[in-house]
């Protein structure tokens, strides 16, 4: 059949970073030259450039409906395009499979997303990762929004993350991995792994995740010699006071696979370590999730299976995790001893850490977690047809509603939003709400035609419950989908009010009451004639009702 193609990285000895063109021509010189290649044009980004998908299976099976008795590995790269590792990484793995350099197996289908953010990948230059030891060129981390793409997996402001919804439910992956390349503290390793939470993840497959298939890389890549650690989350903390799990809810690409049952992992590879052993070790990790995969693929089906089953069974939700702080376990960690010295800046002591002195210790990983917040899912979800935006992206993640054919009355449960806290900082866009109090009641709702019912019960359960319950970490509340029913729209002058407020407390004992004995209890209240006539305003049928009404319905 020929030679190969050989990649950029190759061609300039582990020097040079593929561009995004350059990736997608080489994936299709591997199409062209072998069948169990195939590329995929799908969804539109922010730059004006589809996302491309990469399959490789070993039997030329290229359609997801055919893939029931296959374990689907979906890996993404570029996401922080100046962390290029997997880029490179999987254009050496997918052509050394196909051409059998690795014995490729049958049970397993990979699925490779060449780069995932095509603006920061075409924004390339060589500054922007301070300290990373190659390569020469690299993209840069906000996209053409400049938005940090593993921060939008449940907002979606960018096109990226509604088509990676599309790709992720055709795919439905049982395995999830998001390349990556990382910076903060020294240490010996080159390759540290971030697996989504086990106890987050939940039920069987998080279970099995936790004491069989994690460990079983671990293992992997220590036969390998490349030992690994736990994606390590300080920079000049002191390791013998150990380190918790890194919290990934759903707005991260490993969390948001996670709500969908899916085993989910970060590579994090070491900025101070040379570009070629960054990819080599990126390269051997794939290659040892892609052998563990295809050995326990019955395992791991099972247990997904199960823990989807149970999804739909489940009536208690946590929307919101901490570190279990009465649990670790004690690891092995190799890092190097810190110490201070002049700076050459300030002139003032600075910390270093020294690699003539490497040490191994065992230290503590906190790595279990508790739930913080736990929602009861309602029997359904109703959502009015106006908030189209929110209804987008429920399809887009294949969440399963129907519209109402009729104007119908309901009651249900609304709740109030009683109060929360607005940041006064932006993040990715966003002044995001949080501690966020609410109190529900049942009222009879109109519901019209074309507005949607969503009963619970389905595979998207969880997704539903953290997007749509205002309390989850990373609800659409939280993200400010809602903020309109914060602005209250009517009003009234004082000197208008006044006259109608007077006629309407005369005809309500119980309102009067309430305001006498507030004043008595709140002497700013009592000194205060704006402060009473807002009172009895809310308290009277004038006052508008979709004001802090959070607008989707809970049918218990």
């Amino acid at each position: 059949m020929g030679q190969s193609p050989v990649t950029i990285f190759e061609q300039s000895n582990g020097k040079e970073s593929a561009t995004h063109a350059q990736s997608i021509a080489y994936y299709q010189q591997l199409a062209a030259k072998y069948k169990t290649v195939q590329v995929k044009t799908m969804g539109p980004t922010d730059a004006g450039i589809p996302l491309h998908i990469v399959l490789f299976s070993a039997d030329q099976q290229f359609n997801s409906v055919n893939w029931k008795n296959k374990l689907v590995i979906f890996v993404i790269n570029g996401i922080h395009p100046g962390e290029p590792d997997g880029i490179d990484a999987s254009q050496m793995l997918v052509r050394d499979l196909a051409s059998g350099k690795i014995k490729a197996p049958t049970n397993v289908v990979l699925a490779v997303m060449p780069i995932y953010n095509i603006g920061g990948a075409l924004n390339r230059n060589s500054f922007s990762r301070v300290n990373q030891d190659g390569p020469l060129a690299y993209g840069f981390r906000g996209n053409s929004q400049n938005l940090d793409l593993n921060r939008d997996f449940i907002k979606s402001d960018s096109k990226e993350a509604v088509s990676f919804a599309k790709i992720f439910h055709w795919l439905n992956p049982d395995i999830f991995l998001d390349n990556h390349v990382s910076d903060g503290a020294d240490y010996q390793y080159t390759m540290t792994l971030l697996t989504t939470q086990h106890n987050k993840l939940g039920g069987e497959i998080g279970k099995y995740l936790h004491e069989t298939f994690e460990p079983s890389l671990f293992k992997g890549m220590e036969q390998k010699k490349m030992t690994m650690t736990p994606y390590v989350s300080f920079e000049e903390g002191n390791p013998e006071k150990g380190w918790s799990y890194f919290y990934d809810p759903p707005r991260y690409s490993s969390g948001y696979a996670a709500v969908f049952q899916t085993l989910s992992f970060l590579t994090e590879t070491h900025m101070l370590k040379p570009f070629d052993q960054r990819v080599k070790q990126t390269y051997e990790f794939m290659q040892t999730l892609i052998e563990q995969a295809s050995q326990q693929s019955s395992a791991i089906k099972q247990a997904r299976i199960a823990s989807q089953e149970a999804t739909k069974k489940q009536q208690d939700f946590a929307v919101s995790f901490k570190v279990d702080t009465t649990r670790f376990d004690m690891i092995n960690f190799m890092g190097y001893e810190t110490g201070k010295k002049p700076s050459g800046v300030t002139g003032m002591d600075r910390m270093y850490y020294d690699r003539t002195k490497p040490f191994t210790k065992k230290v503590k990983f906190y790595n279990y977690a508790i739930a913080d917040k736990v929602v009861r899912k309602p029997l359904a979800y109703i959502i009015p047809q106006g908030w189209h935006t929110v209804i987008d992206l429920l399809q887009a993640n294949a969440v399963t509603m129907k519209q109402f054919l009729n104007d119908t009355t309901i009651t249900v449960e609304a709740y109030h939003i009683d109060d929360y806290k607005t940041s006064t900082r932006v993040f990715e866009k966003h002044y995001r709400h949080s501690d966020v109090k609410i109190s529900g009641q049942q009222i009879p709702m109109k519901f019209r035609k074309g507005d949607y019912l969503i009963q619970t019960g389905q595979a998207a359960d969880r997704f539903l419950v953290e997007t749509l319950e205002p309390t989850g970490d990373d609800s659409y509340f939280s993200w400010n989908f809602f903020d309109a029913i914060l602005q209250q729209k009517e009003g009234y002058s004082n000197y208008r009010w006044e006259d109608v407020a007077a006629t309407y407390l005369a005809s309500q004992p119980a309102l009067q009451q309430q305001l006498e004995e507030k004043k008595k209890a709140d002497p700013k209240f009592a000194a205060s004639a704006n402060a009473q006539l807002d009172f009895v305003y809310k308290n009277s049928p004038y006052y508008e009702p979709a004001h802090l009404r959070y607008p989707i319905y809970r049918l218990n």
